[in-house]
């Protein structure tokens, strides 16, 4: 037999070799199969089955008359999202108070690990860490009422700090400043939430191999150059992935923390995309024009974690070429 007859015969069996192989794998791994049902019918139910809703956003929908018999609009309720100049407040307003946590949380929690990691006493170290944990699992709420009473002018914390420092004659009324609403709120949820995003991070850093930081240390290297040379470079991976998850989630920013914090005389500032499109769907029932709101919404987060995504990717090869 020559050796193009059985090269022939030899490409007429890989393709019956990949099928056994594949099919193997799936037998092998039955038992992981079964245990995934459970969980994919969960993400088609509750994550896939709601998105036939999404119908309403193209009709003039009536509740008496059902999806099945309102009329169908096409793109009008989208055309009237960009004829309400509320929307781009309310944009500007998730925007802002999104990025502006982002970067807090992202830079905010990698330092407190980079810290925490350094620290020796055992003792001190988890104390640190229960003390910055706890908010996580307080309500926004109790969270509002806090910073409320911290800031309020009637014998709040700060005011009387800073009367007590001569620095203000008068107390200040924090809360009813439009302007400062962004800072307060990001200044609340990095409260609430650093202690809580430095867990993987503190992961990250005790799996990396302390053979590198013996090897510094022999060097001469400081604390602070083992940090930036060892500790920083092994969390940046973890890291762009963490901020990649995270810009997919920037626009819905939700609506609990602004909604408990804000006030009338903030509006201006605190209304977000969530508020507006709770507002329509069940204060005025402009149910279409609501759902076609959380419909750009949606598509916007996946064009911005697409968007991320690709610039990693290119700053990554950029650093391997």
């Amino acid at each position: 037999m020559s050796k193009a007859t059985e090269q022939i015969k030899l490409a007429s069996y890989l393709p019956q070799a990949k099928r056994r192989g594949f099919f193997g794998k799936l037998i092998k791994q039955q038992q992981l199969l079964i245990m995934s049902v459970p969980f994919v019918l969960i993400a088609l139910v509750f994550s896939y089955g709601p998105l036939w809703g999404w119908i309403m956003a193209f009709q003039d929908y009536k509740i008496g008359k059902g999806v099945l018999g309102s009329s169908f609009v096409g793109f009008d309720n989208f055309v009237k999202i960009f004829q309400d100049e509320q929307f781009y407040f309310v944009m500007r307003n998730t925007l802002a108070m999104s990025f502006m946590g982002l970067i807090a949380s992202f830079v905010g929690s990698i330092v407190l690990a980079l810290l925490l990691n350094e620290v020796r006493k055992t003792f001190f170290k988890r104390a640190i860490q229960t003390i910055t944990y706890i908010p996580h699992f307080v309500s926004w709420v109790v969270i509002a009422n806090v910073v409320t009473f911290f800031l309020s002018p009637d014998g709040g914390l700060l005011n009387v700090i800073m009367m007590k420092l001569k620095l203000i004659n008068e107390p200040i009324y924090f809360m009813i400043k439009g302007e400062w609403f962004w800072i307060i709120h990001t200044l609340a949820s990095l409260w609430k939430e650093l202690g809580w995003s430095t867990i993987i991070y503190l992961a990250v850093l005790m799996g990396l191999n302390p053979e590198h930081y013996e090897a510094a240390e022999m060097d001469g290297a400081s604390r602070f150059r083992k940090m930036w040379h060892i500790s920083i470079p092994g969390l940046m991976p973890t890291a762009i992935l963490l901020l990649t998850m995270s810009i997919g989630w920037a626009i819905n920013s939700g609506f609990e923390s602004q909604f408990v914090l804000g006030n009338p005389a903030v509006i201006e500032y605190s209304d977000v995309i969530d508020l507006y499109a709770l507002r329509y769907s069940t204060q005025l029932s402009d149910y279409s024009y609501g759902m076609a709101i959380n419909m750009f919404k949606s598509v916007i987060s996946v064009l911005m974690v697409l968007s991320v995504t690709y610039l990693a990717k290119k700053t990554q090869q950029s650093r391997l070429f």
